[in-house]
């Protein structure tokens, strides 16, 4: 079974609609690392020298790869990467190899198999 990695870093506002959307299209689950930071193409305006930008997630997502494009295109209409600059942006990364999958690789197989 081969897997890749989706990264998504979003706003803390849309992490739920985009765990959600990827819980709806298959995924088993997902770390959520909170407090991230980040810049788009503009400069975050600061108040004294504290950042005003809102808060961001990383959120990280193992998944089959006959299930990852499906998911990708999911989680980006959920939490409106493309609708509303500044929300978010996802990639998807090839995983070489992985361990301590094993009691989602039954759960997986049982839902992907017609897709195989």
């Amino acid at each position: 079974m081969k897997f890749k990695l989706i990264v998504a870093s979003v706003s803390d506002e849309v992490t739920d609609a985009i765990v959600d959307a990827a819980r709806a299209e298959g995924a088993t689950g997902c770390t959520v690392v909170t407090s991230a930071r980040g810049q788009g193409l503009k400069k975050t305006k600061t108040f004294f020298g504290l950042d005003l930008s809102g808060a961001r997630d990383v959120v990280l997502i193992i998944v089959e790869q006959h299930l990852s494009r499906r998911i990708l295109e999911r989680i980006s209409e959920a939490g409106g990467f493309d609708d509303r600059p500044g929300t978010g942006v996802a990639v998807m990364i090839d995983v070489e190899d992985a361990v301590g999958l094993g009691s989602q690789i039954h759960t997986l197989q049982s839902e992907i198999e017609d897709e195989i």
